[in-house]
This record gives structure tokens, sequence and C-alpha cells, in this order.
């Protein structure tokens, strides 16, 4: 079976992982997932990352460390993707709303590489929505 869309399975082994309370996640490496677990670690939303690399095969691999508030309450509340393969969606940062009232983040993929709403607000560019987290 070939995966269509490898961003949205790294979301949804995200959120399968927070609801059987596992500390540690691992999902297959690229780029660009590697970038998005960068945002979401400088953002607070996760406590750490590392890229891995199996050694009887060359293939790598992000271990994404999940965060938890203290009664075992996942920080991520809700990680969902915007943009799918068959349907881009684009903002200006002008044209893109606060989401949950500016709790919450969208992740875009901007000329300057992926990054935070608020990032790419400061900079005052858009970009193609990845996904949004709360």
């Amino acid at each position: 079976m070939v995966m269509t869309d490898p961003i949205a399975d790294m979301l949804t082994r995200i959120r399968n992982a927070q609801k059987a309370k596992f500390l540690k996640v691992s999902v297959p490496y690229s780029n660009i997932k590697h970038e998005i677990a960068r945002v979401l670690c400088d953002e607070g939303y996760i406590k750490s990352y590392s890229v891995k690399e199996l050694d009887n095969i060359a293939k790598k691999y992000i271990e994404i460390e999940l965060k938890y508030l203290d009664k075992g309450i996942p920080v991520i509340v809700k990680i969902d993707k915007v943009s799918t393969p068959g349907k881009r969606i684009y903002s200006s940062i002008d044209n893109l709303k606060e989401y949950y009232k500016g709790l919450g983040i969208y992740i875009l993929s901007t000329s300057k590489g992926i990054m935070s709403d608020r990032q790419a607000a400061n900079l005052r560019i858009g970009g193609e929505i990845i996904c949004k987290v709360f």
C-alpha cells in the first residue's frame, strides 16, 4: 500500500500516541516532517524530537517525545491537517484568522521555510497552511 499523505500519517501517529498515553512516538523521516517537529517543539507542543537511524538498515526516523500536563492530559488538544495532496490551501498572512482566539497555531510552508503563523506574521509572509494545532 502506498502512503499518499505522509504528513497526515505523522499527525495521526501523534494523536493516537497521545490517546494511548505513550511518552514517545516514531515517524518515518522526511525533511518536512523534521521541520514540523521543530515548529511543534519551538511552540511548546512537544517536549523534544530527535532524528535516529536504524542500525541494520539505512532508514531514518524521527522520535518525538510527547508533552503532558500534570494530570496526564496531552498538551496537544487538537492537531488537524489543512492542506491535502488533492487540495492545497494557501493564505496571505493578512487573511489568516487566529486559531482558537490565538491559543492555537497554524503551521505554514512559506518561501522562507516551515514556520508557525506567529513567525510568518513577524516576517509578513503567507504560504500553504499545512496543519493547525491547539
